[in-house]
């Protein structure tokens, strides 16, 4: 008997379930997460296996580059005596005295350069030559206006953060796109409200920019201050090292401004994240 011939419903395609799917996505939010800093791992790593391996061999004379475990020791014995966390803790007072005085005069110096072409007109020309001469261009004349105490060391600390900080802010509130300014105007806001809610919000990431640029060059000009003129602190440190021919003292205080340096500027960018985090709403 003849049977029919009849075509078999074609099966539901069923998707392959991926066995590692939840488990690559965390996969790849931590290699995204950290791979900056896997990659930057190398060089360093590879300096100090160079480092290591000329000191084992006697490439370079322990009196001039000593050995990464001597280092290692005096950096301890640093730590323990408590020497270096009271150079530390004067050095982190000296900086955060001079950047608090530098941000205010730079955010009071950009606002009004921003926001007063007449006062931009009158004082940029002078304030671009004051920023041109670095900060050891100030140091004698400041010597003997102010002396070589403290006052000396915040007004060149404070110089050097105000600059970045001045420009970047006038920068910012100069570059506010104008549509935000025009819906501001059509929704009738006062001046106040216009500044408030609209020209500061959006000139805050160059500004925050300005501010973390402020921190490295206050910074630097911390330890350039007290290399040439302190009686403590990390700079002093690395001097005093240097004059007893201590290259491990010199390499470990160096190693501490290094660390300390880049945790405040990593500091700096994580405030920056909770303080821009509305611009990810789409303002």
């Amino acid at each position: 008997m003849a049977h029919s011939s009849g075509t078999l419903p074609a099966a539901a395609s069923v998707p392959a379930r991926s066995n590692s799917g939840p488990a690559r996505s965390a996969y790849s939010a931590f290699f995204g997460r950290w791979a900056g800093t896997w990659l930057a791992l190398p060089f360093p790593l590879g300096l100090l296996l160079l480092w290591g391996v000329s000191a084992h061999y006697g490439w370079v004379a322990p009196q001039v580059l000593p050995s990464p475990q001597a280092v290692l020791t005096t950096f301890i014995d640093l730590a323990q005596s408590g020497e270096l966390w009271d150079n530390l803790w004067i050095s982190l007072l000296r900086v955060l005295a001079g950047f608090g005085v530098g941000v205010v005069g730079g955010l009071l110096l950009g606002v009004a350069m921003g926001l007063s072409p007449l006062f931009k007109d009158y004082t940029y020309p002078f304030f671009k030559a004051f920023s041109q001469v670095p900060v050891l261009g100030w140091l004698p004349l400041l010597m003997l206006l102010v002396g070589i105490d403290e006052a000396l060391k915040i007004i060149l600390i404070a110089k050097a953060a105000l600059v970045p900080i001045a420009v970047n802010t006038y920068k910012g509130i100069e570059n506010v796109p104008s549509r935000y300014v025009e819906v501001a105007r059509v929704l009738q806001f006062s001046r106040w409200q216009l500044l408030w809610r609209v020209v500061f919000p959006a000139a805050l990431p160059p500004v925050w920019n300005g501010v973390r640029y402020g921190f490295t060059h206050a910074w630097l000009a911390l330890v350039v201050v007290e290399l040439l003129a302190s009686s403590e602190g990390l700079g002093y440190m690395i001097v005093f090292g240097r004059q007893l021919f201590q290259l491990d003292v010199v390499i470990a205080a160096v190693a501490v401004v290094g660390v300390v340096g880049y945790l405040g500027d990593q500091l700096l960018a994580r405030i920056a994240v909770v303080l821009l985090g509305w611009r990810r709403s789409g303002f």
